[in-house]
């Protein structure tokens, strides 16, 4: 049986992390936690990620490289991979979706799994 992106499932919980930021040098970080929900009966190798990030002024920023934080993790069925990075921003308010390449490690086949915008707001942010 062939892996589907379906199978696979990405949570994200981003937060403001205002300890790293100021207002003052228009520097806003985030981070935000990923895990990964393998949910078929294969096990899949996450090899490489994709992100547009478009902040609030309107600036976007597209990221691409190989796994994520240094790693490209095997997921066997049933599993979770979970991971916190960062992104740091020159607005307060911004949006980030992308995507992951993953290979099916029995049949090796690679695939897309689409990541959903979310959003990544300071405090006090209203859109």
């Amino acid at each position: 049986m062939t892996q589907r992106a379906q199978d696979i499932r990405v949570d994200v919980e981003p937060a403001y992390r205002a300890d790293e930021s100021s207002e003052t040098e228009q520097r806003f970080v985030f981070s935000y936690t990923i895990t990964v929900h393998n949910h078929s009966a294969h096990s899949v190798q996450l090899l490489a990620r994709y992100w547009k990030i478009t902040q609030g002024s309107g600036k976007v920023q597209e990221v691409r490289g190989k796994g994520v934080v240094g790693k490209q993790p095997m997921i066997g069925p049933g599993q979770t991979f979970r991971y916190t990075s960062r992104a740091v921003l020159d607005c307060p308010v911004g949006v980030m979706e992308g995507a992951y390449t993953c290979v099916d490690t029995a049949a090796q086949r690679p695939f897309e799994v689409a990541i959903a915008p979310f959003r990544l707001a300071g405090p006090n942010q209203v859109h």
